[in-house]
């Protein structure tokens, strides 16, 4: 077989143009620091990469739940330390009312405080995280607490919100009114308890001031557990948070892996197929040499 010079002349050239595009494929690696630019580059890399990033993507959501959830019990622990606080108060002035050297006015006094620290109560019952009330069970668009003309209304309703926070398990956030607000001795609510108590101090009802020492004691021992029941569920929330985090960790370490060029071995590459691309000119030069038609142009 006849070799000719357009035959070598070829051939160089197109050996020349793929050292190039190689060159060029390891130039854009180093720019994008990615294994591949389009999927056409590497099918399985890339079929990989989109598991990989949706996996990612899931975690993060749960990422962005846990905030959520977090919201939600700080607030509600939050809202019981305000409300054990005041009932705090109220059994407080109560003892002092029942000791007998309070006169009509100071009596008076203690029911005004009690009114008042009544009404506050009412507004922790309302308490909202964004525009959902965190106390009226699954039915978070309605308050459960209506003050009218005729007193304080209270309707809770049951139910539990739960939020996501792994893959297929449902963690309840919130604390049902419920066991905070309502079961009284007499099943009655906080709101009439305090509407007796208040009554009976200013001489309208019909028991002894000292006889809700006990309900307020009763009611605060309510409060304490539903505190306990929240932070119950904010250590839960701890442990699975921290176990969330290593998941993230380790799915973005592998989606890395498969994505992420190595760069010290990507500049090694470079570097070697820069010095076999320059060797390559320069024996194209000696291979291809100057013709007679070169000089009759």
């Amino acid at each position: 077989m006849r070799v000719t010079q357009s035959m070598i002349s070829n051939n160089v050239m197109f050996n020349i143009n793929q050292s190039y595009s190689l060159m060029d494929k390891l130039n854009e690696q180093m720019t994008t620091q990615k294994k591949i630019s389009r999927p056409s580059d590497d099918p399985v890399v890339a079929m990989k990469g989109m598991f990989y990033r949706t996996n990612v993507m899931e975690i993060e959501q749960f990422k962005s739940n846990f905030s959520e959830a977090r919201n939600w019990v700080d607030t509600t622990d939050s809202a019981l330390s305000e409300m054990n606080k005041a009932l705090q108060r109220i059994r407080e002035i109560t003892v002092s009312a029942n000791n007998g050297t309070y006169d009509k006015e100071q009596t008076k006094a203690v029911a005004d405080e009690v009114s008042q620290l009544k009404e506050h109560i009412a507004s922790i019952a309302n308490s909202k995280v964004g525009d959902k009330y965190i106390f009226n069970g699954s039915n978070t668009l309605t308050a459960p607490v209506q003050t009218t003309d005729a007193g304080i209304k209270a309707q809770f309703s049951e139910g539990n919100v739960n939020m996501e926070l792994s893959k297929g398990i449902y963690v309840p956030v919130n604390i049902n009114g419920t066991n905070a607000f309502m079961g009284g001795a007499n099943g009655d609510s906080v709101f009439t308890e305090l509407d007796n108590l208040e009554k009976t101090l200013r001489g309208e009802g019909s028991g002894k001031i000292g006889d809700f020492i006990q309900t307020m004691d009763d009611r605060i021992s309510k409060v304490l557990s539903a505190q306990s029941e929240i932070g119950a569920r904010t250590n839960r929330l701890d442990f699975m948070e921290e176990r969330i985090d290593n998941q993230q960790l380790i799915a973005k370490r592998v989606m890395s892996d498969n994505e992420d060029i190595d760069f010290e071995k990507l500049v090694t590459d470079f570097k070697t197929q820069e010095a076999i691309h320059r060797a390559a000119m320069e024996a194209g030069a000696r291979i291809i040499q100057p013709t007679l038609l070169d000089f009759l142009r």
